[in-house]
């Protein structure tokens, strides 16, 4: 199996499990296990802070010693493990200890696959990053529009198991024979040391990690209420699968177009417009609460999530070291997917049960101040570009 493809696969059977949590869970413990949702909000940003600290502390040390394969081996059997503990759960307390167990496993392999696929890349043995990543949503919008067939015949319970099997699937496609480098443990680097303070001292660093650790937080809300903010709307039950997956679908065109249409652009102006993106979809969703304009703000996903992530990795392949790579992607992970998204997940419930699209107007304390630090760097980009031409 050509390289390509091994990675096509990767990111196809993990985002389509991804599919299955990220939009349905906290919905799933809601409607399944009779807890309110502030209180789902609170498990689901415990959860997100124990996924910090599995992949700012334990990715990028483990990643130092182990193969890429053997990572992501270990954190799918783990996370397989994990969510067979749901099964007996049923208060608040067990339901929380789970929960927490399933993020120390399960959101790790996202910056593994992340890492595996930017040193694929770096090693000119991967061509296309956003070929391979495309997978991964498509994965996710086809899991979805096939699950709402089923939550709309049997109800919220089938979420559990299309989760698991989901994960059963991933294990078993994990033991397909993988790249020759991936496979080989890693090698100290003698002209490479330092830990993570030694990335803040790469050019331009914190400055492209705030602005995605704000675009990606601004995402709380739609990731931890927007099935249930559309069931609030009135949505047809049978079409709230697919109107989350409008997202993803254009997700996956941006990939698709990305290293063709986008690779001249700077990652200062790829962030810029992110933010844009960002805030008009919050602002849209506020001002006019119906399921049409709901479903046509879907589309800025292509900008507010996919452009952000595509414009990190762009800056990272470009400027960060190997060997350094998984303790970036361990920091990304950890601040702008995790702790981010922990601390706007509670504000976002709090604004969410005093008025639903609340929640939405709150994420542009996010993403106005992501355009203006975009803006500010671009300004530095352009600054450069001037001075290297004189």
């Amino acid at each position: 199996m050509n390289t390509q493809r091994w990675m096509s696969i990767q990111f196809f059977s993990f985002f389509m499990t991804w599919g299955i949590f990220l939009p349905y869970w906290s919905g799933w413990m809601i409607d399944t296990k009779g807890i309110t949702v502030s209180q789902a909000s609170l498990i689901m940003s415990l959860g997100l802070i124990a996924r910090g600290l599995s992949t700012l502390f334990a990715f990028p040390y483990l990643s130092g010693r182990f193969s890429s394969k053997m990572l992501l081996n270990v954190a799918g059997i783990g996370t397989l493990a994990a969510i067979l503990c749901y099964i007996p759960a049923s208060s608040f307390t067990g339901l929380l200890i789970v929960t927490i167990i399933l993020h120390l496993f399960y959101p790790t392999l996202m910056p593994a696959l992340d890492s595996a696929a930017g040193v694929l890349v770096q090693s000119k043995q991967l061509k296309h990053y956003g070929r391979s990543r495309q997978w991964g949503s498509i994965g996710f919008v086809s899991v979805g529009m096939i699950l709402t067939l089923f939550t709309g015949k049997f109800g919220d319970g089938v979420i559990f198991w299309a989760l698991l099997l989901g994960i059963m699937g991933f294990v078993c496609l994990g033991f397909l024979r993988a790249p020759v480098i991936l496979s080989e443990k890693p090698q100290a680097d003698p002209t490479q040391k330092g830990g993570m303070l030694h990335l803040f001292r790469i050019k331009h660093f914190s400055l492209v990690l705030i602005i995605v650790i704000l675009l990606q937080a601004s995402h709380a809300t739609y990731y931890n209420f927007g099935y249930i903010f559309l069931q609030e709307i009135q949505a047809p039950i049978y079409l709230i699968g697919f109107i989350l997956n409008i997202a993803v679908i254009a997700e996956i065109i941006f990939f698709y177009i990305a290293d063709k249409s986008f690779h001249k652009f700077s990652v200062g102006t790829l962030l810029t417009l992110a933010a844009i993106g960002a805030s008009v979809r919050w602002i849209a969703v506020f001002a006019y609460p119906n399921v049409i304009i709901f479903s046509v703000a879907q589309t800025m996903h292509a900008f507010s999530f996919a452009m952000a992530h595509y414009a990190f990795m762009k800056y990272l392949i470009k400027n960060i070291p190997h060997v350094h790579i998984p303790k970036a992607q361990g920091m990304y992970s950890a601040l702008a997917l995790s702790w981010s998204t922990a601390v706007f997940t509670i504000f976002g419930g709090y604004l969410y049960e005093i008025e639903p699209r609340y929640a939405f107007i709150g994420m542009i304390v996010c993403s106005l101040p992501s355009m203006l630090l975009a803006l500010v760097y671009r300004r530095m980009e352009l600054r450069k570009e001037v001075l290297v031409s004189i």
